[in-house]
């Protein structure tokens, strides 16, 4: 290849890109008996775009692949799509104007699907803009045959293993999506509301009961009273009936340890349901059940008056009903967590739904043993796993009342309702549209058989992505081979979703870990440190900064970032990425340029040599178990610093001379410059090819791939610490040499003089052990900083080190 005066970013990485998907260089071998790494990352959503989170996040888990690869492993790296759900089924309906309850299901489906493939080929090509190197050859779809195929046998194993049952029960609910959800689908959200004092009466009695509630639309729902058995003020009232206001109906005055007596005013009103605890106390006192909101968020008969009114306009009137009755004391404005839908941010309801449930809630020590047993990196992340098991309340909610999605392959007993489940061999179905697998109910011989019209939660699904990839149930020797995979990595925020989720698959399936290995990524902030939303307006568009970057100075930049930390996007990382790029086309380009028709073989070498020998070989036992701690962003810093400080300011200047004036040099001293000047260039390129891999792989073809007789730097091997190389003695002389140089760079800048002005005379004063040691580099001392002689003695002031002092004579 011809030496370019400049690296074009722009054309070297597409070039690259386009390189190594048609040279196959990625690609996974399935005979290989090489030992397999493996990486198991999240399928990024159809529905969204990528954004410079996720540029940072698919990096940081492809610096470890590719530094895997180098290793001689066997690189197992599927990339799926999540084109499943709610959230595309959102998706389609915002852009193709339409909405799925108003046409035909099997219609929508073929729609979604249509779009959703269209949609995976743009962001493929969003995805490789970032040179991440998964084999694009195994990748998956969440809604393809294969995936449906394989969350369907998912849900008829752990059927048969009694792990999933259907009742009817309190559900969390989203008006708005007009679906059941997930406790993990829940999100916190700070909002001012209003504690209301409402005057509840006493039967058989004038008293009247204050008690405090934020939603009195829920008054018709009351279905009891509670109060602490501890508290005093209110022990008399234990066994009596209260009468609910507006609605003038009784309920029972009950106690237990859950009524607050600092909250409110110690006495709560339970009604069916307004949260988690009177879910309990409706389940604990065997109490009745008044439901007064519909699935899709309005009062129903039961509130009476308020009948057809949105929740929030009934707890306006409601409140102006209760004022002008003389019901409400007083209103305290509050501050409180509500939870809400993470797709929609609609606040949730508790209402009694049929739903799928997948038990799990008494494996809890079982899945806290699973978490101790993965390696987590950082350490600290497991806290969010353990502190989401032990604060798990719900059993996990399978089903949603969706259009699109993979269906739950049952149908029922329309007398019986007995469950009738698919064949294996059959799937993947959709019962609403596929036939039962019998004609009549094996129960009660009933011929009418209906279909579950209800979808798969997109966990369900997602959760199965090491299984999916690895062929569960299809290859079972491949599966064995592959699993645990030695590697997930995800963002800190999906601990509790997607992380958990497949473990809890995993060990319910097979009784196996997943993977061995996990790595959490942190977020991506905007400059200030601050979350980026589309509201704040300071989202940052990977897609602008390649087109103004490149790839490779968005990977510089994601490598700074200590695994697991958040950071904020910073412009001028960005800028030092450009900067590393151009300083090492130069420097690459000086060391080519010196090294033509260089045969590359071992030779005595120089103590300059050896000492810049013996810095990268520590090095790269730096990078090398950084790197297998998952510690990227050490091995990014380390080597910046070498190269810049070592090797660019020092090195390179010291063996200028060497190799511009070889005659004055005996041929070993050369050999010792060209030997070193090859190893130490590639090895440079080496240790930073995961994280730059296009400019490293536009180096390695101008001059190292032929001599080394690979296709890319990418498949050849990660630079080997040696111990032999180790040379405390090379290092002292160096680094003494490295000194006395600085200090006279030092000297010519402070006065405005030429780095190429010749010195008369350099006096060193320094004791007689420095003075032996420093024999050994004076003539590469002399030459680099243009000295006529050199003279031991004692007419030296500049300071240059603690034991050694300079006298420059012009």
């Amino acid at each position: 290849m011809e030496l370019s005066k400049h690296y074009e970013p722009k054309e070297a990485e597409k070039k690259w890109q386009a390189y190594w998907e048609k040279q196959g260089i990625y690609r996974f071998d399935p005979k290989s008996k090489k030992e397999p790494f493996s990486c198991d990352t999240p399928p990024p959503t159809v529905s969204g775009k990528m954004h410079i989170g996720h540029a940072m996040a698919y990096s940081q888990a492809d610096y470890v692949m590719r530094f895997q690869r180098m290793l001689g492993k066997n690189i197992f790296y599927p990339f799926g799509f999540d084109d499943n759900g709610l959230a595309t089924e959102r998706f389609v309906e915002k852009k193709c104007n339409i909405r799925a309850r108003d046409i035909p299901r099997p219609e929508f489906i073929k729609i979604c699907l249509n779009e959703t493939k269209e949609a995976e080929k743009e962001l493929k090509k969003d995805w490789s803009s970032l040179g991440i190197s998964p084999d694009w050859s195994i990748n998956y779809r969440t809604i393809d045959e294969w995936c449906r195929k394989t969350s369907q046998r998912s849900f008829l194993d752990l059927y048969r293993k009694g792990r999933e049952y259907r009742k009817e029960a309190p559900t969390i609910w989203c008006p708005k999506c007009q679906t059941a959800i997930a406790q993990v689908e829940l999100e916190d959200k700070e909002e001012t509301s209003f504690f209301n004092h409402i005057l509840f009466g006493l039967e058989n009695s004038d008293k009247k009961l204050e008690i405090a509630t934020t939603r009195p639309e829920l008054l018709p729902s009351c279905v009891a009273v509670f109060v602490n058995p501890d508290d005093k003020r209110y022990k008399g009232l234990i066994g009596k009936n209260a009468v609910v206001p507006l609605f003038d109906y009784k309920v029972p005055i009950k106690r237990d340890k859950r009524a607050d007596p600092e909250k409110g005013t110690g006495i709560v009103m339970c009604c069916t349901f307004g949260d988690l605890v009177d879910i309990e106390w409706w389940s604990a006192y065997n109490l009745p059940l008044k439901i007064s909101i519909t699935i899709d968020g309005v009062m129903n008969g039961l509130a009476g008056k308020y009948k057809g009114l949105k929740i929030n306009d009934a707890r306006k009137e409601i409140i102006e009903d209760l004022k002008s009755n003389n019901f409400m004391v007083k209103q305290e404005q509050i501050t409180h967590t509500l939870n809400v839908h993470e797709r929609c941010g609609t606040e949730v309801e508790f209402l009694v739904t049929k739903q799928w449930f997948l038990k799990y809630l008494d494996i809890k020590d079982k899945l806290l043993e699973a978490g101790n047993k993965l390696n987590w990196y950082p350490k600290h992340m497991k806290v969010r796993y353990d502190n989401w098991v032990n604060g798990l309340q719900w059993d996990w909610c399978l089903s949603r009342q969706r259009f699109y999605g993979v269906p739950i392959p049952v149908w029922y007993c329309e007398k019986c309702d007995e469950v009738i489940l698919a064949k294996e061999e059959n799937l993947p179905v959709d019962p609403t549209t596929d036939k039962p697998p019998v004609n009549k109910c094996p129960k009660c011989g009933c011929d009418k058989l209906i279909p579950e019209k209800d979808v798969f939660d997109t966990w369900a699904t997602s959760s199965l992505s090491p299984m999916i990839a690895t062929k569960w149930k299809e290859d079972d020797k491949f599966f064995n081979k592959m699993i645990p995979m030695s590697l997930r990595s995800n963002g800190h925020d999906i601990i509790t979703f997607w992380l958990f989720n497949t473990v809890v698959k995993m060990l319910l399936h097979e009784d196996k870990l997943p993977w061995k290995d996990v790595m959490i990524n942190g977020h991506a902030l905007d400059p200030k440190g601050k979350k980026m939303s589309k509201s704040k307006g300071n989202i940052v568009e990977p897609k602008v900064v390649l087109e103004k970057h490149g790839s490779d100075a968005m990977r510089f930049w994601a490598a700074s970032a200590k695994l697991g930390s958040d950071i904020p996007y910073q412009e001028k990382e960005l800028v030092s990425g450009k900067k590393m790029m151009t300083k090492m086309w130069n420097a690459s380009k000086f060391a080519i340029m010196n090294l033509k028709g260089y045969n590359p073989k071992k030779t005595k070498l120089e103590i300059i040599d050896k000492w810049i020998f013996s810095k990268l070989n520590k090095l790269i036992k730096a990078c090398t178990d950084s790197f297998l701690e998952y510690d990227f962003s050490r091995t990014k810093s380390e080597t910046e610093r070498f190269f810049w400080q070592q090797f660019c300011d020092n090195y390179l200047e010291i063996v200028k001379d060497r190799l511009y004036n070889s005659a004055d040099y005996s041929k070993e001293a050369v050999d010792s410059a060209h030997y070193t000047l090859y190893n130490t260039t590639l090895a440079i390129l080496k240790l930073m090819a995961p994280i730059l891999p296009h400019i490293t792989e536009e180096i390695y073809h101008l001059y190292f791939a032929e001599i080394e007789g690979l296709k890319s730097i990418h498949v050849s091997d990660w630079p080997k610490y040696q111990k032999g190389l180790a040379d405390e003695k090379a290092e002292l002389a160096g680094d003494n040499a490295v000194s006395i140089i600085s200090a006279v760079r030092k000297f010519k800048s402070e006065k405005n003089l030429s780095l190429n002005k010749p010195i008369k005379t350099l006096i060193i004063k320094c004791d007689e052990k420095t003075k032996k040691d420093l024999n050994s580099v004076l003539k590469d001392i002399k030459k680099t900083v243009k000295a006529e002689e050199i003279v031991f003695g004692d007419k030296a002031e500049i300071e240059c080190q603690e034991d050694i002092k300079l006298g420059i004579e012009m």
